[in-house]
């Protein structure tokens, strides 16, 4: 036994050192009484499910039948399944590394700008929407039609601004019209032209609404001296009326339509329409056949198509950057307030550019910080699912096929296997196990210094 003495006072036996009690007084049986819910429902929620999982990986379709590891080999087999065993490594190596490296650049950006606080709540917004949302809305970004999808349109607007686009697709002469199929797309008028005669050069297929906004009615040329002028206009009066080969009141010139004059297979000259129709071509067209270039006909740019198979895992890891960028900026913010600021100083006294001291003191320095977050997107990257099955078309779901969503589709889809399904749970399990087991390590070790 042994023995308390109290300042000023006589000594006071204390318990046996052998029985001595927790600092809280508490017995080892009422902690596990506490800690006895919360480990049934681990062991019903975590371990159970991992345990069966396993067994069940190792059966048939049916699972009255032992398969062995016949669903472990399916999994690198079969082409669809190994796609997203192939996607998986693509977005753990990428989306990490890209929301990582942008969100470390951020942070250390924000330090030099006086609204940097603003800066960092707006990009970290993303976070509070949840994948589902941030599915729909990127479904809806990446949409193929330009007057829908936001990246189409920045895309084809940055396009048009460089290379010029059609203005006529569908655009198509009439049997009764002068004009005729030239090959390739092209129509050439059926007649040589000659100066001093006017040559009409009629149209139609193009809706009055994707008339060029500045078109105006069409006007008859007037003969030209020793040149060859026409008039190309859409010969379609909305509502009816109007005379075939005839310019109406109500009809508008094809303003900028392309008119070249061949001579023996040779362009000899080139006119574009005015706003009203109206082309003057030199001296040298007399005699030549107009010819209407396909490139007036073509389909207008689209864009590109964003959920296609080549590029639609590219599309959805830049959703995924997009949500999470924030999240690593925080994270490497709060370890950057950390640093000690005369190291960076000391290194400006030294001689070293903004670039090294960033590169040789600010990243080592916060290199601990930087591998949590990269092992903690690593870890969120393996399960990524929601993203993959609300943005990709059915037509690309299988190119942009992970194993959680695979995991889904074997399990639930109208081919499930539950064998496999099992499988691709436990490969999962397997994948997270040694991130967890590096994260797990790094935090004791740092906890020791």
């Amino acid at each position: 036994m042994t023995t308390a003495v109290k300042a000023g006072g006589p000594a006071v036996p204390g318990p046996p050192a052998g029985k001595r009690k927790s600092v809280t007084g508490t017995r080892k049986v009422i902690a596990a009484g506490f800690l006895l819910p919360a480990l049934v429902l681990l062991g019903a929620l975590v371990v159970y499910p991992i345990g069966y999982s396993v067994y069940r990986s190792f059966f048939d379709q049916a699972g009255g039948s032992f398969a062995g590891v016949d669903n472990y080999t399916e999994i690198f087999t079969d082409d669809a399944i190994f796609t997203a065993v192939k996607n998986n490594a693509v977005w753990v190596v990428v989306a990490p590394t890209v929301s990582t490296a942008l969100g470390l650049i951020f942070a250390v950006l924000t330090e030099r700008v006086r609204w940097g606080t603003a800066f960092k709540l707006v990009v970290f917004m993303p976070m509070a929407i949840s994948m589902l949302a941030a599915g729909i809305i990127f479904r809806l970004v990446y949409e193929q039609n330009p007057e829908r999808g936001v990246a189409n349109a920045v895309w084809v607007g940055v396009h048009d601004t460089f290379a010029e686009s059609a203005g006529f697709p569908r655009a198509r002469p009439l049997p009764v019209h002068p004009l005729e199929p030239g090959g390739g797309g092209s129509y050439i008028t059926k007649e040589p032209v000659t100066a001093g005669t006017p040559v009409p050069l009629p149209l139609v297929g193009v809706p009055p609404a994707k008339m060029p906004s500045d078109a105006r009615p069409a006007k008859a040329a007037e003969p030209g001296d020793g040149r060859i002028t026409g008039t190309a206009w859409l010969d379609f009066t909305r509502g009816g009326g109007g005379k075939p080969n005839s310019i109406d009141t109500r009809e508008l010139g094809l303003k900028g339509l392309t008119v070249e004059a061949v001579k023996d297979g040779k362009v000899v000259a080139e006119a574009r329409a005015g706003a009203d129709g109206v082309f003057t071509l030199p001296a040298s067209a007399e005699g030549a056949l107009l010819r209407l270039p396909a490139a007036n006909f073509k389909e207008p740019y689209n864009g590109v198509n964003w959920l296609g198979p080549s590029l639609v895992t590219p599309a959805i890891i830049g959703s995924y950057v997009w949500m999470w960028a924030g999240f690593a900026m925080v994270l490497i913010a709060a370890g950057l307030a950390s640093v000690p600021r005369e190291l960076l100083e000391a290194a400006r006294v030294d001689g070293a550019s903004e670039w090294q001291v960033f590169r040789k003191v600010t990243v080592p320095l916060l290199a601990p910080v930087l591998a949590v977050v990269l092992v903690t997107l690593m870890i969120n990257v393996l399960k990524i699912f929601d993203l993959v099955y609300i943005i990709a078309p059915g037509s690309a779901q299988d190119d942009a096929n992970v194993l959680a969503l695979q995991l889904y589709r074997s399990s639930f889809g109208t081919d499930s296997h539950p064998g496999i399904g099992s499988a691709i749970a436990v490969l999962l399990l397997l994948l997270v196990i040694p991130v967890m087991f590096f994260n797990i390590r790094r935090m004791r070790r740092e906890s020791r210094r």
